[in-house]
């Protein structure tokens, strides 16, 4: 019975991974993480103001596969401002025009595992490894990747990132809500489904359990 559920449960988890609209244009997911992210706001042509450190949720997707990628798309969103979404959105054509400017030593096929370093960087190295996201009054933001040498900060990375339409904005809030929904209801039935096993097996545990206050369970 126990495995029947965690595979209902498995599966019902999918389900909530297949609802996600980022991969209803054919993308797929590689890389997921909340990253702090320094937020600055630059106003018309006014000198960056001290910005304020965040978790983002950094999601990193593909658009074919490591021999044919067509295009690669970043997206950043906020657990604390559902309103927060912007993309990063580049294929071949486009990446050939940043490595010129940049002079990246990378080929756009390590493109994404290049991000997906840089973010990692700036998860367990903060201290010498930063990631300051620049929004501008219009739709127009850039993510500095910069390495703190010690005696000087060198910026490693820039990449150009647009404010997504309402609509996008929209889909991504509805798809969070139901699967958060989901969750829920997926613990419910868990809880549940471990009252009645308690109830069955130990009915004066139970009792305990129902009367303890919350947080108390664990003594």
């Amino acid at each position: 019975m126990a495995e029947f559920q965690d595979l209902t449960t498995f599966s019902d988890m999918n389900t909530i991974s297949e609802m996600d609209p980022s991969i209803a244009d054919g993308y797929r997911v590689i890389y997921e993480r909340e990253t702090p992210l320094e937020l600055r706001l630059q106003e018309n042509n006014m000198p960056q103001q001290v910005g304020t450190l965040e978790a983002i949720k950094a999601k990193v997707l593909v658009l074919g596969d490591e021999h044919t990628l067509q295009s690669i798309r970043v997206e950043l969103s906020s657990e604390a401002d559902l309103f927060f979404h912007y993309m990063h959105v580049i294929d071949e054509a486009g990446f050939l025009a940043i490595q010129e400017q940049q002079k990246l030593m990378v080929e756009f096929a390590d493109y994404p595992n290049v991000l997906i370093r840089m973010l990692n960087s700036c998860i367990k190295e903060p201290q010498s490894h930063l990631a300051v996201f620049v929004m501008k009054q219009d739709v127009d933001a850039r993510l500095d990747f910069i390495q703190n040498m010690e005696y000087k900060f060198v910026e490693l990375m820039s990449c150009h990132f647009i404010r997504s339409p309402e609509e996008i904005v929209q889909h991504q809030i509805t798809y969070r809500y139901n699967a958060m929904k989901t969750r829920v209801q997926l613990m419910e039935s868990r809880l549940r489904d471990v009252n009645n096993l308690v109830k069955l097996k130990n009915p004066s545990l139970l009792l305990q359990l129902q009367k303890a206050p919350p947080g108390q369970h664990g003594h």
